[in-house]
């Protein structure tokens, strides 16, 4: 039985969990959407001043919530890549600080290990190999599980992330932010058949397209054009007119069937039967929808976090810290923050000695 302290601050969350083998006994999240919505998105220095605002009440609120004092930890775990540096080192020097005062195992965490372990906590006895969908503002990627720290990534995007397209279509469409949430409430009322829109495809030099790399700036482009024909029309974009929310459903609809599409085929030629799926964008009830019938009409598991795991927490990360801790993976005290660290190098994390 291996406790674990985690913290994640890779962005604008202030999140701290503590997590018993894959059961959560606290999960903390601050958000900060209140202040970046007022910009239209994440400002770097505006995220870590605020991290470092908020770590030390989220750390003894954590502590409280799964009424464990210090004794009872066995590690602590810091999300170290990838993400926003200066927001990454505020959670960092604060793990490697109670690691240090307490004398307990301090480990290293890849921001997207944590994604595919979110839906560890919701199926404790999901074992690899399977695939993995990751979808969120920053990443969009189709990853093979093999093992715990053994990850090769099939296909991923080569512009955009899927989060990063909702948070531009919405801005776009005169919408606040974060988009994902309020494209796919207008999605629910608008009709998604309003409006053709292309799906993103990577030619291959040698002509035909990859069959598992996404692409989501095309796509935006296309609803520029079509916000601009329309105005130019005299059309009113509203967030409540009938104009905004056909827009919204039309859009999602063709991100949902993209990433289904390559996600279903990637599972079939890989013999994969089960499909993880992490990040913000697995909240999004379009994909949802896609992925569900695609899978069962292929025979295929598709798994999707709660809610409340799919955007960034500490408990995913504390999942997969007590993993690697189990198998006697620690990280030196000399680990640095990454912006943009591959999943494939997890391991250099647990090497010694860091720098």
């Amino acid at each position: 039985m291996t406790r674990v302290l985690a913290i994640e601050t890779s962005c604008d969350e202030t999140s701290v969990a503590i997590v018993k083998n894959r059961q959560v006994l606290s999960n903390i999240v601050k958000s900060q959407i209140n202040i970046h919505s007022f910009y239209g998105g994440v400002v770097p220095e505006v995220a870590s001043r605020q991290h470092l605002e908020t770590i030390n009440q989220a750390i003894a609120q954590a502590l409280i919530e799964a009424d464990l004092d210090w004794p009872n930890i066995d590690g602590i775990a810091a999300t170290c890549a990838p993400g926003l540096v200066g927001a990454l080192l505020v959670g960092l020097t604060a793990a490697k600080t109670l690691a240090i005062v307490h004398n307990k195992p301090f480990v290293g965490v890849h921001h997207l290990e944590g994604h595919i372990y979110a839906t560890y906590l919701s199926q404790p006895e999901l074992k690899p190999p399977f695939l993995c969908l990751l979808v969120s503002g920053g990443h969009t990627s189709l990853i093979y599980v093999k093992d715990c720290g053994e990850y090769e990534t099939l296909g991923q995007t080569r512009d955009d992330a899927a989060g990063e397209a909702f948070d531009k279509v919405a801005r776009l469409l005169k919408l606040s932010y974060p988009g994902g949430p309020i494209i796919d409430k207008l999605a629910a009322e608008g009709n998604k058949l309003a409006f053709a829109l292309p799906e993103g495809k990577i030619s291959l030099p040698g002509g035909g397209y990859h069959p598992y790399d996404f692409s989501f700036s095309g796509l935006k482009t296309a609803v520029l054009r079509l916000v601009q024909k329309l105005e130019k029309e005299g059309s009113e974009l509203l967030s409540e007119s009938s104009v905004t929310r056909d827009i919204a459903a039309s859009f999602q609809e063709t991100v949902a069937k993209g990433l289904t599409k390559r996600a279903i085929a990637c599972a079939l030629d890989y013999g994969l039967n089960t499909i993880a799926i992490g990040g913000g964008v697995a909240a999004n009830s379009g994909l949802r929808w896609h992925l569900s019938r695609a899978a069962e009409s292929h025979n295929l598991q598709v798994l999707f976090p709660p809610l409340k795991l799919c955007t960034d927490n500490a408990a995913m990360i504390g999942c997969a810290a007590v993993d690697h801790l189990s198998r006697g993976h620690i990280s030196s005290l000399n680990l640095g923050a990454s912006s943009r660290m591959g999943i494939q190098d997890v391991m250099e994390l647990y090497k010694f000695p860091l720098v």
